[in-house]
């Protein structure tokens, strides 16, 4: 599959200064540029700086960041989904995942996050594509952020809407496990039905649901 990647970028003006949103960026950009110590939410900030430069390198991998002046404040991450993972068994060229999304605690509540999933749609290739993002509850900040679970989820979903991700069901056991997680889609329009077909026997890979 042609992994094509066009650059996109828009301003963003907030209550604290107004940010850059662009890419997707080269690895050799995101390397240069200064990674804000306070994304910390997956792997210290050095550590998941690395990460992200070596996303940027693959084939599909695909970043896209928010940043004041020289400094990465947010980003997204899309790249084929993890081997270990049930989105992986039917090896879709076609399907990627929206792995990370995370933005600095001074810079949320200020639509950042839907930006930067706003200008990774911008690029035309994303029509190629089913993306897909799955969302666990223990991976958000309930306690820096002081919601419950139902509110960070409706923050989350709202966040995943402004991309054009929309809920989807699914029998995957993890998500099953706890009624706030949740498996979002969104279908390129120039997917066809057979990766669509395909798709949806890796949402429901058992025969019963308990």
């Amino acid at each position: 599959m042609d992994h094509r990647k066009t650059y996109n970028t828009m301003e963003l003006k907030t209550k604290n200064g107004t940010l850059l949103i662009e890419g997707p960026i080269h690895a050799g950009q995101l390397d240069d540029l200064e990674f804000h110590q306070d994304l910390v939410s997956f792997r210290p900030a050095p550590q998941q700086h690395k990460a992200l430069v070596e996303i940027a390198e693959l084939p599909e991998g695909r970043i896209v960041i928010a940043r004041e002046h020289d400094v990465i404040i947010g980003y997204v991450t899309f790249l084929y989904p993890d081997p270990l993972e049930r989105w992986s068994e039917g090896n879709m060229a076609d399907l990627i995942e929206l792995g990370a999304i995370e933005v600095i605690p001074r810079f949320r509540g200020q639509g950042v996050g839907k930006e930067l999933l706003k200008v990774s749609m911008m690029d035309d290739a994303m029509e190629d594509y089913i993306i897909i993002t799955t969302e666990y509850y223990w991976h958000w900040d309930l306690k820096g952020t002081g919601l419950s679970v139902w509110e960070y989820r409706k923050v989350m979903e709202k966040m995943m809407n402004a991309g054009g991700l929309e809920w989807y069901a699914t029998d995957d056991p993890e998500i099953c496990s706890h009624p706030a997680n949740c498996l979002m889609v969104r279908v390129g329009k120039r997917v066809g039905q057979k990766s669509i077909q395909q798709f949806d026997r890796l949402r429901f890979m058992n025969r019963f649901m308990y």
